[in-house]
């Protein structure tokens, strides 16, 4: 367990978060995020990419602490995230339970809600251990037509807390498609060196949403991020990280987008995934 807690203790970006780690074993672990402007949207709302963030964190730890440490390196195969409501200026804790222990396969179930027990998203979760296999070679993405407009509103995007302090910068959101990169900066690692699977989540939920907006336009709108479906395919690359987001589909306030990230080195695929997202006047 001691290899758990300095595993966190020693990533730069669950420092970044304030991530606390109060206790694991084999079959659960609970954490505390303490509120923190630089997490936040405008309005002192927690970004959602924190909590599935601490979604990542909590089913590796589960992982670690049941397939033991030699079952690395280990990477989420794949997550759903619902939102339920906002974490508004509060602290949040996450409760993250084994479900089910396979081989090399772990499926964990993780809850955030506020320190007054509001819930604020419901997290499942299937991590692999790769048990020392070799690397894997992911497909290469199959990226965008290379356009270069980041519209209105993608120039703004720096400005909020959490999203500057990751040096995301929107290269393109019209037509409802998106190019986001972010840099490997140390604030966005883990203890590998590596991005840490939760900046990762926070790169395609955003790509995910600045997709939905370059289809609905500027407004006098509120939104939020109501689901994502994420598979990261293998451990994070050390390097620079770039996001392709499309809308596929809208239905009034409802937008589906479909994303990819990609190492923006060689273009290999990340991660993928699908954001829901909301938009309302």
């Amino acid at each position: 367990m001691d290899e758990i807690y300095k595993w966190i203790e020693e990533s730069p970006y669950s420092r970044y978060l304030g991530v606390q780690l109060e206790h694991v074993d084999e079959k659960s672990a609970r954490f505390r995020l303490p509120y923190r402007d630089q997490n936040s949207n405008p309005g002192k709302a927690l970004h959602g990419g924190c909590a599935a963030s601490l979604g990542a964190i909590g089913g590796q730890v589960i992982t670690r602490a049941a397939l033991g440490p030699d079952s690395g390196p280990w990477h989420t195969a794949q997550m759903q995230v619902s939102y339920l409501a906002a974490a508004i200026g509060e602290d949040v804790v996450a409760e993250a339970r084994l479900l089910r222990r396979g081989r090399e396969l772990c499926f964990v179930e993780i809850d955030v809600s506020t320190s007054e027990g509001k819930a604020i998203a419901k997290i499942t979760s299937t991590i692999r251990g790769r048990g020392g296999k070799p690397e894997h070679r992911a497909q290469v993405s199959k990226a965008d037509a290379g356009n270069s407009d980041p519209g209105v509103m993608g120039p703004h995007l720096g400005k909020i807390p959490f999203i500057g302090n990751r040096g995301i910068v929107v290269e393109h959101m019209t037509g409802g498609t998106s190019r986001l990169v972010m840099p490997l900066i140390e604030d966005n690692t883990d203890q590998s060196g590596g991005v840490h699977e939760g900046a990762v989540l926070a790169l395609l939920d955003t790509t995910g949403a600045m997709a939905s907006w370059a289809k609905a336009g500027p407004g006098n709108f509120k939104a939020s991020t109501a689901s994502m479906q994420i598979q990261i395919v293998g451990p994070t690359p050390k390097g620079d990280l770039v996001a392709y987001g499309r809308c596929v589909e809208n239905d009034d306030e409802i937008y589906w987008s479909d994303v990819e990230v990609a190492s923006a080195s060689d273009g290999r695929v990340t991660a993928r995934g699908t954001v829901l997202y909301r938009i309302v006047t």
